[in-house]
Parts: C-alpha cells; sequence; structure tokens
C-alpha cells in the first residue's frame, strides 16, 4: 500500500523540521518517490535547508485532506544534495506540472542552480487507510458539501 500510495500521489508532502530555536515547523514540498527514498527539492537558501542541515532529521505526511482519509507518515534521516538539485527539481516538474513549458516551470527552472535536493530515507514508515469505515460517512458528508 505504501509504494503505490506514495507513487500515486500528487500532492505536496507535508515535511516536519525543528528550527535553531528547537521548535518544530512544518512546510509542503513536492516530492517524489524513488528507490525507497523521498526526494524534494528546494533553494539552497530557504529556512527549511539550514533547518535539515543543522538538524537531518524530519517527520512527514503524505495525505490528501478530502475524506475517506488515507495516507502515509513517518519519520526520516535527511541528507541536503546540491549535486542532485537541478536533476530533483525536473522530476518533480515533470511530476506536478507534466511538462516544463508553463511558465511557471520555465521559472523554476531558470532559478535550477540554486536548487538543493532533499533526501528523505524513511526510518519508519506507517500506512492508514479508513475508507472501509467511512464509505457511509463519505456519501453524507459530500452530500452536505463537506468534502469527497
Amino acid at each position: 500500500m505504501i509504494e503505490s500510495f506514495l507513487g500515486e500521489q500528487l500532492i505536496p508532502i507535508r515535511l516536519a523540521c525543528i528550527a535553531p530555536n528547537s521548535r518544530p515547523i512544518v512546510c509542503s514540498l513536492w516530492y517524489l518517490h524513488a528507490e525507497g527514498v523521498l526526494w524534494c527539492a528546494t533553494q539552497r537558501t530557504a529556512k527549511v535547508a539550514s533547518y535539515l542541515a543543522l538538524h537531518p532529521i524530519c517527520g512527514f505526511e503524505v495525505a490528501p485532506e478530502a475524506m475517506p482519509y488515507k495516507g502515509v507518515r513517518g519519520q526520516g534521516k535527511v541528507t541536503l544534495s546540491q549535486e542532485r538539485g537541478v536533476d530533483v527539481l525536473e522530476r518533480l516538474i515533470d511530476r506536478y506540472l507534466g511538462n516544463r513549458e508553463s511558465d511557471f516551470a520555465r521559472w523554476l527552472l531558470k532559478r535550477a542552480s540554486n536548487e538543493v535536493a532533499i533526501k528523505i530515507e524513511p526510518t519508519w514508515i506507517t500506512s492508514w487507510d479508513f475508507s472501509p469505515r467511512m464509505k457511509s460517512s463519505h456519501g453524507a458528508a459530500a452530500r452536505a458539501g463537506l468534502g469527497g
């Protein structure tokens, strides 16, 4: 379930890391799942990159906000890589935007030389799927305009 779920979802990953003041912070990033690890990319000067450089561990979650609730969450060890930054960014653009021809894709690629790849090696990972127990409430919630 975990492998297929992570491969199918086109939603951001919620990444939790530790800021310099020792407080947790959560940010959302595009991700891809390959070779048993999760990859993200961000600008080298982004705060999340400096936080992860200081404390190379994280928590993460990939879960849609709509019912029925299901997803994957875990903890991982982080490695930052400038060498992989452009490659991961290009793969993320292909995954989320479908091609590199949009104005947004071109804007991202113009800044690619400052991109750093974030490699997350899960140390603990789990999944959940409340679909079976939510079948009846899912239809009612959708009819009431509450999701679905």
